[in-house]
């Protein structure tokens, strides 16, 4: 996030575009209701009318994967009308002409046919976002997770700037992430393209960097894979090994029938996890780790706030932190690693090695915490990115962007949609909400389907359907829904059974390699 989640108490404006805040991140969507109740304009734009739609002063329902046409409309409403901020433009952005040429290609009628959002309403949410500045952008996954994902979070970054939102307080573009400490993991580097703080590595002299204080030489100067290309990998037998560490593969990736098939096909897999999952089922070796309360270290959260986490318990058995498991493993290679806990990591490597946090240490964080950049000791932390409009990069750049469709449609044999997200009562694959009584709540999963196609296809609520794509079936209880719109079917991947992800497409956006969890063709019959 380019700005704090403590703003959206304050803001003016939220424009939440493919987030489900109130089930996905409700403690930020009570944020977000507050600013309603204090007169802010809330505009929410989704597939499906969720509950943060009954709060919003304007409720756009798109269809699934046009946001790029949709954006691209608005953008066109707000430079023929001249509603955008032309000093912010000028000073602080480039390659706005490409960007002009490209929204003035495609009328605006041609956008609403796409959108499904009529051009008297694309007209009043660009007027109403002009009226209404600062304003901050939210997204979620349901930006990101389409094989056009990076150009939906361009395009929203496209639109923010043209209104002169970047840079300022109650502003920004603010991407909620999916999971717990999801930020932290890129943080320090778990990604394939750069070293902790993204530093790229293919930069000459951060691999010196971090060959000097790690004690190395000859780290990669190309990027690594990226989890689709390892996943097929596995199968092909390029890759002969996995160390899944926290992650519950299985049940987490697209298309469950290619992922099992792949992870059988390698010779070798380790397990690290608090519980036994779908995934461990495959592994030869399984090394039980601490929980995230059964040792000290740090997490850092969507708005780029590192903070504290405090042991409260023993681990049970012979479960161990991570960096115990790590440091161990090292040592069976020949390698003595300093570091001895999370504070020494973390004060003594990390926020030594990566500029964006070196102001942030343990004897600092005991509070609220600090968010990056924070460069010395004596820096407060950033509440927000880009002050009046200096980007990291100089100025910000437009990007001239085309939509471009779901890799799978429906058509005569699969004429649904189905979209996949989260409920409000269970996290992720369930590996710690299914044991900690929240079956209670919602013991299985169901499918959310339109009054409109239950009548079609003589569905009554709370029976069971069977729920096809081009790669699996299952077998899952039907939910009528009024939220719903004709066309589309909606679901989750909390349990094994019903799981959307025997049936998602493992077709990926080609630069980063996101899934397209969000569209892909299906039909449902019912049972017998």
């Amino acid at each position: 996030m380019t700005n704090s989640f403590g703003e959206y108490a304050r803001a003016k404006l939220l424009f939440c575009i493919g987030t489900n805040m109130t089930e996905a991140h409700p403690v930020a969507s009570y944020y977000a209701k507050q600013a309603v109740k204090k007169g802010a304009t809330l505009i929410v734009v989704d597939p499906r009318r969720h509950a943060l739609a009954d709060y919003a002063t304007i409720f756009a329902q798109i269809k699934v994967g046009s946001d790029v046409a949709f954006l691209n409309g608005l953008m066109r409403v707000l430079i023929e009308e001249e509603l955008y901020d032309k000093k912010y433009v000028a000073e602080c952005c480039e390659n706005f002409d490409a960007l002009k040429a490209k929204v003035l290609e495609t009328p605006l009628e041609k956008a609403a046919q796409i959108s499904g959002v009529g051009v008297e309403m694309l007209e009043r949410i660009a007027r109403t976002m002009a009226a209404n500045r600062p304003g901050m952008a939210i997204y979620t996954l349901g930006i990101t997770e389409h094989t056009c994902g990076k150009n939906n979070v361009m395009s929203v970054a496209n639109l923010q700037m043209l209104l002169g939102n970047v840079g300022k307080e109650c502003g920004g573009v603010n991407p909620m992430r999916g999971q717990n400490n999801v930020q932290g993991a890129c943080d320090v580097g778990a990604l394939p393209n750069v070293f902790p703080g993204y530093q790229p590595v293919a930069v000459p002299a951060n691999r010196e960097k971090f060959e000097k204080g790690w004690g190395v030489t000859g780290l990669p100067d190309k990027p690594g894979m990226m989890m689709p290309d390892m996943m097929d990998g596995l199968a092909s037998k390029k890759i002969r090994a996995f160390y899944i560490y926290g992650e519950n593969l299985a049940n987490t990736e697209p298309n469950i029938t290619h992922v099992e098939k792949s992870l059988a096909a390698a010779e070798f897999i380790v397990c690290q996890d608090i519980f036994q999952t779908e995934t461990t089922k495959f592994a030869h070796v399984i090394l039980p780790a601490a929980a995230w309360g059964e040792d000290e270290g740090t997490f850092s959260s969507s708005e780029r706030r590192v903070s504290l986490v405090r042991k409260f318990k023993t681990p049970p058995g012979e479960a161990r932190p991570s960096w115990w498991i790590f440091k161990e493993l090292a040592k069976r290679f020949g390698q003595e690693w300093p570091s001895c806990s999370g504070k020494e990591l973390w004060d003594n490597e990390v926020s030594v090695l990566a500029p964006a946090f070196g102001g942030i240490k343990y004897d600092r964080i005991q509070g609220d915490g600090l968010q990056w950049p924070c460069p010395n000791v004596e820096h407060p932390g950033t509440g927000f990115l880009h002050r009046d409009g200096k980007f990291t990069r100089g100025k910000g750049l437009f990007a001239a962007l085309d939509w471009t469709p779901p890799a799978e449609v429906p058509d005569a044999e699969y004429p649904l949609v189905l979209s996949t997200g989260r409920r409000l009562y269970h996290y992720h694959t369930r590996t710690q909400t299914g044991r900690s009584g929240l079956n209670q709540m919602l013991p299985e999963e169901f499918a959310d389907i339109s009054p409109a196609d239950a009548k079609e296809h003589g569905i009554a609520d709370g029976e069971m359907i069977i729920l096809k794509s081009r790669r699996g079936q299952v077998k899952i209880r039907a939910k009528v829904n009024e939220r719903i719109p004709r066309g589309l079917v909606w679901t989750s991947f909390h349990f094994r059974e019903g799981n959307a992800n025997w049936l998602t497409n493992n077709a990926f956006d080609p630069e980063t390699k996101t899934a397209e969890y969000k569209a892909c063709a299906v039909k449902i019959e019912k049972v017998g």
